[in-house]
């Protein structure tokens, strides 16, 4: 029996929605899924982990877990540690390396030696604010939540008073805040689906940052795919995608987001369930590669596994 006729005969839970700040984003890419997941002939049922997440895991008799909860109780571990406990094979990474891509700040210290990262410092609740703001002396600072995805709560300050205030409000999302220098370069982004880079697409919002609106709103945002790069740099950028995912444990599919100057190219984050909406970059790549949704949707689903 091949690997997805075995997955084929295994009732499969997709898992979406949540309650972390990102549930519509999540209840879209599960929706995604699910369609094409029925589509292809599977036995999906769709749970939203918001409640009575492990009785609706026993009732449904879920076999295998595909995981599209983006965000807190999702991405970070807590989800992948429950699905271990309860002996269910799940997408994606497992549970050391979800939780610390989540982690904006460890995941630098992590990569550190191995790509380049813009010069930051944390913010916790022992961290006098003040005395930080009054002693930052370069703008703009980018000022983003640890653990928020979807660039929830990031804000670009360009003086002390900005910086205070955008620091305040990450804080409304996360107590541990990043605030990080900015780098004016291109931003390009690079999915990697079982180990392979998938194409490198730069993305170019038609005002201000890639923010949420940009993200989710289509129309908002140019997608360059692929990218338009020398054929080194366009190599380098998928190999130190692959290089970080692999230092992080990551499995599955995962996406790993870069800022590119003339001379230097530097690492933001890694998102380890990147999104499958119709504007999400993850299916985009995918595309560009000749791989269709539903097809990219059961290759992620067959590299399901417990972490081992």
């Amino acid at each position: 029996m091949s690997v997805n006729d075995a997955v084929k005969s295994k009732r499969i839970a997709v898992i979406m929605g949540g309650d972390s700040a990102e549930r519509d984003v999540s209840l879209r890419t599960g929706a995604a899924v699910l369609e094409a997941l029925i589509q292809r002939g599977y036995d999906a049922v769709a749970i939203d982990s918001a409640t009575r997440l492990t009785e609706q895991l026993r009732e449904t008799g879920a076999q295998v877990a595909f995981i599209a909860v983006h965000g807190r109780r999702g991405e970070d571990g807590t989800l992948q540690g429950l699905l271990e406990m309860m002996q269910i094979p799940y997408t994606g990474s497992g549970v050391l390396a979800s939780a610390i891509a989540i982690d904006k700040d460890v995941t630098k210290k992590m990569v550190a030696d191995s790509l380049t990262v813009a010069a930051s410092f944390l913010v916790d609740d022992h961290s006098d604010i003040d005395q930080l703001c009054n002693e930052c002396a370069h703008y703009p600072q980018v000022v983003k939540p640890v653990r928020e995805g979807s660039t929830l709560g990031i804000t670009i300050a360009h003086n002390r008073d900005e910086l205070e205030q955008a620091i305040r409000y990450a804080k409304t999302f996360d107590r541990r805040v990043l605030v990080e220098t900015f780098i004016e370069g291109r931003e390009v982004t690079v999915s990697v689906l079982r180990g392979q880079a998938l194409p490198v697409i730069e993305v170019i919002p038609a005002e201000g940052f890639y923010d949420y609106a940009a993200k989710y709103t289509a129309g908002t945002t140019e997608y360059l795919v692929p990218a338009k790069f020398s054929a080194e740099q366009y190599t380098e950028l998928q190999r130190a995608a692959v290089d970080c995912c692999n230092l992080l444990g990551c499995r599955g599919a995962a996406r790993v987001d870069f800022i590119v100057t003339p001379d230097q190219c530097y690492f933001l984050e890694v998102n380890t369930i990147p999104g499958m909406t119709k504007t999400s970059l993850l299916p985009k790549a995918a595309a560009s590669d000749g791989i269709d949704f539903a097809t990219l949707v059961e290759e992620i689903v067959k590299d399901a596994s417990l972490d081992r």
